[in-house]
């Protein structure tokens, strides 16, 4: 057992959360205002594993490395008791970290994230990354 203010202390899903928010700062630096209604979330796994594997067709909402997702969208809608919600960022922590090798999820993050936040703001990649006056 190791006290908290130990670097070692963190789980992994703590160092993930923390690279993610570190990931998504740099992107809510440049589209903080058009990002306010965007909330970020990470679970451990997608819960939506096509059945067909070979043909899946993700929908753009959707970052995924073949038939495995990254990344989903949600958008902001309407729940079951007819009470707005905000849309969703919603990252898979497993899928991700099984893709990056020694020191590059960070890269992976910030890649998926510049995906989504592209297709949250109707925007393409490139603008995402060099910001809105761009």
């Amino acid at each position: 057992m190791l006290p908290p203010h130990l670097p070692a202390y963190r789980t992994r899903a703590g160092e993930f959360d923390h690279t993610a928010v570190i990931a998504f700062a740099e992107i809510d630096r440049l589209w903080h205002e058009r990002l306010t209604g965007l909330d970020v979330a990470v679970d451990d796994i997608p819960r939506m594993i096509p059945r067909d594997l070979e043909t899946v067709q993700w929908p753009e909402e959707v970052t995924a490395d073949g038939p495995v997702p990254l990344a989903r969208l949600i958008p902001a809608g309407v729940d079951e008791a007819g009470r707005p919600t905000r849309a969703q960022l919603i990252l898979f922590r497993r899928p991700l970290e099984l893709r990056a090798r020694h020191d590059d999820l960070p890269d992976i993050l910030r890649e998926v994230l510049i995906q989504q936040v592209a297709t949250y703001l109707g925007v393409d990649e490139e603008t995402v990354e060099q910001g809105p006056e761009n």
